[in-house]
């Protein structure tokens, strides 16, 4: 596997990420790490890689844009001092564009998104050991929905960025479309974004089949 032992992994994001975990410090126990895809991480690491020790730490907050990352980047990331970081972030800047659409200054549009993403990403880069760029999705199979569509667009922006920083990639979108090819959306997440335990277990396995988890350990 990818990391190492004794190694500090971060995650930051939305509220896919947040899922109630706790604040301000989400790892722990009783359910510090929330009741998404982070947590099933760790149980997954701590259960598979007990020796190797690794500390998970979840800095999701339910709502947060890619300019809310950046306002709390210094404190949520930098002073944490990961040793990987993992971030996904884009679902809220474009669903504001259609839950909201009269409200403009909620809007984070694509060139915004992409640049506030990259001055983060390439920052951060030099100082960690591993960063993992993970997609906003949205699960919706049609791709010229507008919404889908607008998503799309800025999962692309995170491949680039992911490229030209050598960071890893992972596709979420891609991930969700395989799932959709049997399960219709709404049994997946009742608004097409927050998923049941099935998608965050998905996000879970995804993750760590980028990080290279051995499923047969």
């Amino acid at each position: 596997m990818k990391i190492n032992k004794d190694k500090k992994l971060l995650f930051i994001g939305d509220s896919i990420t947040d899922c109630d975990r706790a604040k301000p410090e989400g790892e722990g126990m009783f359910g510090a790490y929330g009741n998404g895809y982070v947590s099933f991480v760790n149980a997954f690491l701590t259960s598979t890689y007990p020796e190797l020790g690794i500390r998970v730490v979840n800095k999701g907050i339910s709502g947060n844009k890619v300019r809310d990352l950046k306002a709390r980047w210094q404190e949520d990331v930098v002073d944490q001092k990961p040793d990987w970081l993992v971030v996904m972030i884009g679902i809220n800047d474009v669903w504001r564009q259609y839950d909201i659409p009269f409200m403009k200054d909620h809007h984070v549009y694509i060139e915004e998104y992409e640049k506030t993403l990259r001055e983060l990403i390439e920052s951060t880069k030099p100082t960690v050991e591993g960063l993992v760029l993970m997609t906003p999705y949205y699960l919706e199979p049609n791709k010229e929905d507008p919404m889908r569509k607008t998503m799309d667009a800025y999962g692309a922006v995170v491949k680039k960025i992911a490229e030209e920083t050598n960071s890893i990639f992972i596709d979420t979108q891609a991930a969700f479309d395989k799932l959709m090819e049997n399960i219709y959306p709404a049994a997946l997440a009742w608004d097409r974004v927050h998923p049941n335990d099935s998608g965050h277990i998905l996000l879970a396995r995804t993750f760590l089949t980028n990080i290279g988890f051995d499923w047969t350990k």
